[in-house]
Protein backbone atom coordinates (compact mmCIF):
# COMPACT_ATOMS: atom_id res chain seq x y z
CA UNK A 1 0.00 0.00 0.00
CA UNK A 2 1.74 3.41 -0.61
CA UNK A 3 2.48 5.30 1.77
CA UNK A 4 2.35 8.82 3.20
CA UNK A 5 5.09 11.64 3.15
CA UNK A 6 5.87 12.98 6.74
CA UNK A 7 6.30 16.35 7.36
CA UNK A 8 9.90 16.95 6.77
CA UNK A 9 13.22 19.34 5.94
CA UNK A 10 12.98 20.64 2.91
CA UNK A 11 15.54 21.21 0.07
CA UNK A 12 15.54 24.74 -1.35
CA UNK A 13 14.05 25.37 -5.14
CA UNK A 14 17.96 25.60 -6.03
CA UNK A 15 21.01 23.78 -4.53
CA UNK A 16 24.13 23.70 -5.39
CA UNK A 17 26.84 20.48 -4.17
CA UNK A 18 29.97 21.77 -2.64
CA UNK A 19 32.91 19.27 -2.13
CA UNK A 20 35.91 20.64 -0.70
CA UNK A 21 38.43 17.33 0.25
CA UNK A 22 40.44 18.86 2.75
CA UNK A 23 37.85 21.35 4.52
CA UNK A 24 40.17 24.46 4.04
CA UNK A 25 37.71 26.20 1.37
CA UNK A 26 34.04 26.35 3.40
CA UNK A 27 34.17 30.07 3.29
CA UNK A 28 35.27 30.44 -0.33
CA UNK A 29 32.38 28.50 -1.33
CA UNK A 30 29.86 29.77 0.32
CA UNK A 31 30.57 33.69 -1.20
CA UNK A 32 29.92 32.38 -4.20
CA UNK A 33 26.38 31.34 -2.81
CA UNK A 34 26.71 35.12 -1.20
CA UNK A 35 27.53 36.62 -4.60
CA UNK A 36 24.47 34.68 -6.32
CA UNK A 37 22.21 36.19 -3.74
CA UNK A 38 23.40 39.47 -3.92
CA UNK A 39 22.02 39.27 -7.63
CA UNK A 40 18.66 38.15 -6.63
CA UNK A 41 18.81 34.19 -6.64
CA UNK A 42 19.09 31.77 -3.53
CA UNK A 43 21.29 28.95 -3.89
CA UNK A 44 21.70 26.88 -0.74
CA UNK A 45 25.25 25.16 -0.47
CA UNK A 46 25.07 21.26 0.30
CA UNK A 47 28.76 20.24 1.59
CA UNK A 48 29.17 16.62 0.62
CA UNK A 49 32.01 14.17 1.29
CA UNK A 50 32.07 10.07 0.56
CA UNK A 51 33.26 7.51 2.19
CA UNK A 52 35.80 6.68 0.06
CA UNK A 53 37.05 10.52 0.31
CA UNK A 54 37.23 10.35 3.93
CA UNK A 55 39.31 7.20 3.85
CA UNK A 56 41.42 9.04 1.38
CA UNK A 57 41.98 11.83 3.13
CA UNK A 58 41.89 10.55 6.91
CA UNK A 59 38.99 12.73 7.85
CA UNK A 60 35.54 12.15 9.85
CA UNK A 61 32.30 12.61 8.65
CA UNK A 62 31.87 15.41 11.63
CA UNK A 63 34.95 17.61 9.71
CA UNK A 64 32.77 18.61 7.54
CA UNK A 65 29.95 20.46 9.32
CA UNK A 66 32.55 21.95 11.67
CA UNK A 67 34.24 23.60 8.55
CA UNK A 68 30.56 24.30 7.21
CA UNK A 69 29.20 25.68 10.70
CA UNK A 70 32.97 28.03 11.10
CA UNK A 71 32.36 29.46 7.30
CA UNK A 72 28.30 30.36 8.26
CA UNK A 73 29.59 31.77 11.71
CA UNK A 74 32.29 33.93 10.24
CA UNK A 75 30.13 35.10 7.37
CA UNK A 76 26.88 35.42 8.78
CA UNK A 77 24.90 33.20 6.11
CA UNK A 78 21.41 33.08 7.81
CA UNK A 79 20.02 30.40 5.13
CA UNK A 80 19.92 27.17 5.35
CA UNK A 81 23.25 24.95 4.31
CA UNK A 82 23.05 21.35 4.36
CA UNK A 83 25.79 18.29 5.16
CA UNK A 84 25.66 15.43 2.38
CA UNK A 85 26.66 12.08 3.40
CA UNK A 86 27.39 11.41 -0.44
CA UNK A 87 27.14 8.11 -2.20
CA UNK A 88 26.16 6.12 0.90
CA UNK A 89 25.07 2.40 1.15
CA UNK A 90 24.05 0.03 4.04
CA UNK A 91 27.40 -0.47 4.93
CA UNK A 92 28.64 2.96 5.38
CA UNK A 93 26.02 5.21 6.19
CA UNK A 94 26.28 4.52 9.99
CA UNK A 95 29.82 6.58 10.70
CA UNK A 96 27.07 9.76 8.78
CA UNK A 97 24.27 9.40 11.20
CA UNK A 98 25.35 12.58 13.06
CA UNK A 99 26.81 14.96 11.50
CA UNK A 100 24.60 15.00 8.67
CA UNK A 101 21.31 16.50 7.00
CA UNK A 102 21.64 14.73 3.46
CA UNK A 103 22.06 11.82 2.63
CA UNK A 104 22.95 10.33 -0.91
CA UNK A 105 21.76 6.63 -1.35
CA UNK A 106 23.77 4.67 -3.85
CA UNK A 107 21.84 2.06 -5.03
CA UNK A 108 23.55 1.80 -8.57
CA UNK A 109 24.84 -1.61 -7.45
CA UNK A 110 21.29 -2.79 -7.01
CA UNK A 111 20.02 -2.05 -10.51
CA UNK A 112 19.37 -5.11 -12.93
CA UNK A 113 18.78 -7.82 -9.78
CA UNK A 114 15.27 -9.08 -10.28
CA UNK A 115 13.02 -8.62 -7.75
CA UNK A 116 10.86 -11.32 -5.99
CA UNK A 117 8.25 -12.63 -8.70
CA UNK A 118 5.53 -11.65 -6.13
CA UNK A 119 6.95 -7.62 -5.78
CA UNK A 120 6.93 -7.69 -9.14
CA UNK A 121 3.69 -8.66 -9.84
CA UNK A 122 1.87 -6.88 -7.04
CA UNK A 123 3.74 -3.42 -7.98
CA UNK A 124 1.78 -3.97 -11.80
CA UNK A 125 -1.42 -4.61 -9.92
CA UNK A 126 -0.86 -1.41 -8.08
CA UNK A 127 0.17 1.28 -11.27
CA UNK A 128 -1.71 0.40 -13.92
CA UNK A 129 -1.81 3.82 -14.76
CA UNK A 130 1.56 2.99 -16.18
CA UNK A 131 0.37 0.99 -19.10
CA UNK A 132 -1.62 3.73 -20.34
CA UNK A 133 -0.93 6.68 -22.57
CA UNK A 134 0.71 9.47 -20.21
CA UNK A 135 0.73 13.04 -21.06
CA UNK A 136 3.55 14.70 -20.00
CA UNK A 137 3.78 18.19 -19.63
CA UNK A 138 6.73 20.41 -22.32
CA UNK A 139 6.95 17.00 -23.70
CA UNK A 140 5.22 16.19 -27.78
CA UNK A 141 4.83 12.79 -27.19
CA UNK A 142 3.20 10.88 -24.72
CA UNK A 143 4.83 7.98 -22.32
CA UNK A 144 3.49 4.85 -23.51
CA UNK A 145 4.46 1.68 -21.75
CA UNK A 146 3.61 -2.26 -23.06
CA UNK A 147 3.42 -4.57 -20.33
CA UNK A 148 5.96 -6.67 -21.71
CA UNK A 149 8.29 -3.12 -21.56
CA UNK A 150 6.63 -2.76 -18.30
CA UNK A 151 7.98 -5.65 -16.66
CA UNK A 152 11.53 -5.48 -17.78
CA UNK A 153 12.00 -2.43 -16.56
CA UNK A 154 10.11 -3.29 -12.98
CA UNK A 155 12.55 -6.49 -13.27
CA UNK A 156 15.59 -4.23 -13.28
CA UNK A 157 14.61 -1.11 -11.14
CA UNK A 158 12.29 -2.27 -8.46
CA UNK A 159 14.82 -4.17 -6.28
CA UNK A 160 17.07 -1.12 -6.70
CA UNK A 161 14.30 0.94 -5.31
CA UNK A 162 13.49 -1.48 -2.53
CA UNK A 163 17.12 -0.79 -1.46
CA UNK A 164 16.46 2.60 -1.03
CA UNK A 165 13.63 1.91 0.93
CA UNK A 166 15.78 -0.05 3.44
CA UNK A 167 18.36 2.36 3.75
CA UNK A 168 15.88 4.94 4.00
CA UNK A 169 14.57 3.81 7.01
CA UNK A 170 17.57 2.47 8.53
CA UNK A 171 18.63 6.45 8.29
CA UNK A 172 14.83 7.47 9.95
CA UNK A 173 15.10 4.88 12.56
CA UNK A 174 18.33 6.86 13.39
CA UNK A 175 17.39 10.73 12.98
CA UNK A 176 13.69 10.33 12.44
CA UNK A 177 11.53 10.60 9.95
CA UNK A 178 11.56 14.06 8.31
CA UNK A 179 14.57 15.58 9.84
CA UNK A 180 16.85 14.59 6.88
CA UNK A 181 16.48 15.13 3.36
CA UNK A 182 16.65 12.32 0.79
CA UNK A 183 19.02 12.06 -2.15
CA UNK A 184 18.48 8.74 -4.66
CA UNK A 185 21.18 7.85 -6.93
CA UNK A 186 21.47 5.57 -10.03
CA UNK A 187 23.83 7.48 -12.01
CA UNK A 188 26.85 5.32 -11.57
CA UNK A 189 25.51 2.40 -13.56
CA UNK A 190 26.52 1.53 -17.80
CA UNK A 191 23.69 3.59 -19.58
CA UNK A 192 21.10 6.21 -18.80
CA UNK A 193 17.56 5.98 -17.79
CA UNK A 194 14.83 5.98 -20.27
CA UNK A 195 11.77 8.24 -19.15
CA UNK A 196 9.38 5.56 -18.35
CA UNK A 197 12.47 3.59 -16.48
CA UNK A 198 12.68 6.33 -14.26
CA UNK A 199 8.97 6.90 -14.58
CA UNK A 200 8.97 3.54 -12.54
CA UNK A 201 11.62 3.87 -10.43
CA UNK A 202 9.97 7.33 -8.88
CA UNK A 203 6.37 5.27 -8.41
CA UNK A 204 8.27 2.26 -6.59
CA UNK A 205 10.11 4.94 -4.35
CA UNK A 206 6.63 6.63 -3.97
CA UNK A 207 5.37 2.57 -2.46
CA UNK A 208 8.62 2.41 -0.53
CA UNK A 209 7.48 5.93 1.13
CA UNK A 210 11.01 7.27 0.53
CA UNK A 211 10.74 11.14 0.78
CA UNK A 212 12.90 11.62 -2.38
CA UNK A 213 13.76 15.33 -2.72
CA UNK A 214 16.49 14.65 -5.50
CA UNK A 215 17.17 12.04 -8.01
CA UNK A 216 20.22 11.55 -9.80
CA UNK A 217 19.38 9.17 -12.72
CA UNK A 218 22.45 8.69 -15.49
CA UNK A 219 22.12 10.96 -18.58
CA UNK A 220 23.91 9.80 -21.69
CA UNK A 221 27.70 11.05 -22.71
CA UNK A 222 30.48 10.96 -19.97
CA UNK A 223 30.76 12.95 -16.95
CA UNK A 224 34.36 13.03 -16.43
CA UNK A 225 35.93 14.22 -13.29
CA UNK A 226 37.01 17.96 -14.02
CA UNK A 227 36.38 18.25 -17.55
CA UNK A 228 33.92 19.36 -19.73
CA UNK A 229 30.43 17.23 -20.57
CA UNK A 230 31.65 14.54 -23.68
CA UNK A 231 28.60 13.56 -25.74
CA UNK A 232 25.86 15.30 -27.60
CA UNK A 233 24.54 18.68 -25.67
CA UNK A 234 21.35 18.77 -28.06
CA UNK A 235 20.90 14.56 -26.55
CA UNK A 236 21.12 16.03 -22.79
CA UNK A 237 19.26 18.60 -23.27
CA UNK A 238 16.14 15.88 -24.43
CA UNK A 239 16.67 13.57 -21.49
CA UNK A 240 17.00 16.48 -19.42
CA UNK A 241 13.82 17.84 -20.41
CA UNK A 242 11.82 14.61 -20.45
CA UNK A 243 12.76 13.68 -17.01
CA UNK A 244 11.66 17.39 -15.50
CA UNK A 245 8.56 16.46 -17.25
CA UNK A 246 8.61 12.74 -15.42
CA UNK A 247 8.94 14.26 -12.14
CA UNK A 248 6.48 16.95 -12.69
CA UNK A 249 3.94 13.82 -13.83
CA UNK A 250 5.06 11.67 -10.93
CA UNK A 251 4.70 14.37 -8.14
CA UNK A 252 1.36 15.04 -8.86
CA UNK A 253 0.36 11.21 -9.19
CA UNK A 254 1.95 9.95 -6.17
CA UNK A 255 2.82 10.82 -2.95
CA UNK A 256 6.27 12.48 -3.31
CA UNK A 257 7.65 15.28 -2.19
CA UNK A 258 6.74 18.57 -4.02
CA UNK A 259 10.37 20.22 -4.04
CA UNK A 260 11.43 17.03 -5.59
CA UNK A 261 14.39 17.51 -8.80
CA UNK A 262 16.99 16.41 -10.62
CA UNK A 263 20.14 16.29 -9.45
CA UNK A 264 23.49 16.46 -11.83
CA UNK A 265 26.73 14.43 -10.50
CA UNK A 266 29.51 15.37 -10.99
CA UNK A 267 28.35 18.09 -12.44
CA UNK A 268 31.24 20.51 -12.50
CA UNK A 269 33.44 21.64 -15.15
CA UNK A 270 30.12 20.67 -17.65
CA UNK A 271 30.56 23.85 -19.19
CA UNK A 272 28.71 23.01 -22.60
CA UNK A 273 25.21 21.74 -20.94
CA UNK A 274 24.95 24.36 -18.64
CA UNK A 275 23.03 26.64 -20.85
CA UNK A 276 20.37 23.71 -21.78
CA UNK A 277 19.90 23.22 -17.50
CA UNK A 278 19.62 26.35 -17.26
CA UNK A 279 17.00 27.04 -20.40
CA UNK A 280 15.21 23.30 -19.31
CA UNK A 281 14.53 24.47 -15.21
CA UNK A 282 13.08 28.05 -16.55
CA UNK A 283 10.66 26.47 -18.98
CA UNK A 284 9.56 23.89 -16.58
CA UNK A 285 10.08 26.61 -13.51
CA UNK A 286 12.06 23.12 -11.96
CA UNK A 287 14.76 23.40 -9.57
CA UNK A 288 17.76 21.74 -9.80
CA UNK A 289 20.77 20.00 -7.84
CA UNK A 290 24.45 20.19 -9.14
CA UNK A 291 27.08 18.39 -7.07
CA UNK A 292 30.57 19.16 -7.81
CA UNK A 293 33.21 16.97 -7.48
CA UNK A 294 36.74 18.33 -6.75
CA UNK A 295 36.50 21.31 -8.99
CA UNK A 296 37.59 23.10 -5.78
CA UNK A 297 40.98 20.91 -4.85
CA UNK A 298 42.32 21.54 -8.06
CA UNK A 299 41.63 25.26 -7.70
CA UNK A 300 43.27 25.15 -4.37
CA UNK A 301 46.41 23.36 -6.85
CA UNK A 302 46.11 26.49 -8.96
CA UNK A 303 46.24 28.75 -6.41
CA UNK A 304 49.71 26.91 -4.71
CA UNK A 305 51.24 26.74 -8.35
CA UNK A 306 50.52 30.79 -8.95
CA UNK A 307 51.82 31.76 -5.71
CA UNK A 308 54.99 30.96 -7.01
CA UNK A 309 58.12 29.81 -4.78
CA UNK A 310 57.41 26.55 -2.53
CA UNK A 311 53.77 26.36 -3.67
CA UNK A 312 54.90 25.78 -7.19
CA UNK A 313 57.81 23.58 -6.32
CA UNK A 314 54.63 21.72 -4.15
CA UNK A 315 52.10 21.49 -6.91
CA UNK A 316 55.05 20.27 -9.49
CA UNK A 317 55.82 17.72 -6.72
CA UNK A 318 52.42 16.70 -6.48
CA UNK A 319 52.21 15.64 -10.14
CA UNK A 320 55.34 13.52 -10.26
CA UNK A 321 53.90 11.29 -7.64
CA UNK A 322 50.65 11.16 -9.47
CA UNK A 323 52.28 10.77 -12.58
CA UNK A 324 54.42 7.61 -11.08
CA UNK A 325 51.52 5.95 -9.44
CA UNK A 326 49.11 7.15 -11.93
CA UNK A 327 47.86 3.71 -12.53
CA UNK A 328 46.81 2.92 -8.84
CA UNK A 329 45.40 6.27 -9.01
CA UNK A 330 42.92 5.90 -11.94
CA UNK A 331 42.01 2.41 -11.13
CA UNK A 332 39.10 3.51 -8.91
CA UNK A 333 37.73 6.20 -11.58
CA UNK A 334 38.12 4.29 -14.86
CA UNK A 335 34.75 5.04 -15.50
CA UNK A 336 34.85 8.99 -14.98
CA UNK A 337 38.30 9.54 -16.41
CA UNK A 338 39.24 9.56 -20.16
CA UNK A 339 43.58 10.05 -19.60
CA UNK A 340 45.24 10.20 -22.69
CA UNK A 341 49.05 8.68 -21.38
CA UNK A 342 50.68 10.02 -24.54
CA UNK A 343 49.30 13.68 -23.62
CA UNK A 344 50.65 13.91 -19.73
CA UNK A 345 53.37 15.89 -19.75
CA UNK A 346 57.07 13.89 -18.02
CA UNK A 347 57.69 15.19 -14.94
CA UNK A 348 61.20 16.69 -16.00
CA UNK A 349 59.53 18.51 -18.23
CA UNK A 350 56.77 20.28 -15.75
CA UNK A 351 59.72 20.74 -13.47
CA UNK A 352 61.24 23.74 -15.77
CA UNK A 353 57.61 25.35 -16.22
CA UNK A 354 56.92 28.46 -14.82
CA UNK A 355 53.64 29.36 -12.95
CA UNK A 356 52.04 30.65 -15.61
CA UNK A 357 52.67 27.06 -17.94
CA UNK A 358 51.56 25.45 -14.61
CA UNK A 359 48.41 27.17 -14.62
CA UNK A 360 47.70 27.53 -18.17
CA UNK A 361 47.98 23.44 -18.39
CA UNK A 362 45.75 23.24 -15.39
CA UNK A 363 43.01 25.47 -15.31
CA UNK A 364 39.85 24.90 -17.02
CA UNK A 365 40.12 27.57 -20.09
CA UNK A 366 38.88 25.93 -23.50
CA UNK A 367 40.47 29.08 -25.13
CA UNK A 368 43.38 28.45 -23.89
CA UNK A 369 45.82 26.67 -25.99
CA UNK A 370 48.09 25.27 -23.51
CA UNK A 371 44.91 23.78 -21.56
CA UNK A 372 45.35 20.32 -21.16
CA UNK A 373 42.29 17.46 -19.63
CA UNK A 374 44.76 14.46 -19.57
CA UNK A 375 46.83 16.57 -16.91
CA UNK A 376 43.62 17.94 -15.75
CA UNK A 377 41.94 14.78 -15.04
CA UNK A 378 45.10 13.33 -13.22
CA UNK A 379 45.44 15.86 -10.91
CA UNK A 380 42.15 15.55 -10.30
CA UNK A 381 42.26 11.57 -8.97
CA UNK A 382 45.71 12.98 -7.42
CA UNK A 383 44.29 14.40 -4.47
CA UNK A 384 45.40 11.01 -2.96
CA UNK A 385 48.81 12.12 -3.16
CA UNK A 386 48.25 15.47 -0.94
CA UNK A 387 46.60 13.35 1.98
CA UNK A 388 50.00 11.49 2.20
CA UNK A 389 51.77 14.75 2.64
CA UNK A 390 49.39 15.76 5.30
CA UNK A 391 50.32 18.70 7.55
CA UNK A 392 52.84 19.92 5.18
CA UNK A 393 50.43 20.23 2.60
CA UNK A 394 47.67 21.79 4.58
CA UNK A 395 50.32 24.43 5.81
CA UNK A 396 51.14 25.84 2.51
CA UNK A 397 48.04 25.68 1.42
CA UNK A 398 46.78 27.79 4.71
CA UNK A 399 49.39 29.63 3.86
CA UNK A 400 48.52 30.85 0.49
CA UNK A 401 44.46 31.21 2.02
CA UNK A 402 43.84 34.65 0.15
CA UNK A 403 45.13 33.57 -3.59
CA UNK A 404 43.73 30.09 -3.32
CA UNK A 405 40.15 31.57 -2.00
CA UNK A 406 39.20 33.87 -4.19
CA UNK A 407 40.38 31.25 -7.16
CA UNK A 408 37.94 28.61 -5.25
CA UNK A 409 34.89 31.52 -5.40
CA UNK A 410 35.16 32.93 -8.92
CA UNK A 411 35.44 29.16 -10.05
CA UNK A 412 32.57 28.37 -8.34
CA UNK A 413 30.06 31.63 -9.26
CA UNK A 414 31.69 33.03 -12.61
CA UNK A 415 32.48 29.24 -14.04
CA UNK A 416 29.58 27.65 -12.58
CA UNK A 417 27.06 29.28 -10.49
CA UNK A 418 26.21 31.92 -13.54
CA UNK A 419 25.45 29.98 -16.15
CA UNK A 420 23.72 27.26 -14.60
CA UNK A 421 21.21 29.77 -11.96
CA UNK A 422 21.64 33.07 -13.61
CA UNK A 423 21.71 32.57 -16.97
CA UNK A 424 24.98 34.40 -17.97
CA UNK A 425 27.94 33.57 -19.40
Amino acid sequence: MTQSIPERLSLARYSFGVGDRFARQAKAQLRACMLAAQHGVEIVPVWNKSHREHLIVGSAPGSVRTAAEAAVCELGWTKPFHIDADHVTLETVNGFLEASDFFTIDVAAAIGTPPASADADRFLERHPELLRSITLPGRERPLAMARGLAIQIVRKYLFAAQTAGCIYRHIAAAKGPGNFITEVSMDETDRSQTPEELLVILAALADEGVPVQTIAPKFTGRFNKGVDYVGNPEQFETEFRDDLAVIAYAVRTYPLPPELKLSVHTGSDKFSIYPAIHCAIRDFDAGVHVKTAGTTWLEEIIGLAEGGGEGLALAKEIYTHAYEQRAELCAPYTAVIDIDAAKLPRPAVVDQWTSEQFVNTLRHNRQCAAYNPSFRQLLHVGFKIAAKLGRRYLEMVDAGEELIARNVTENLYQRHIKPIFLGKH
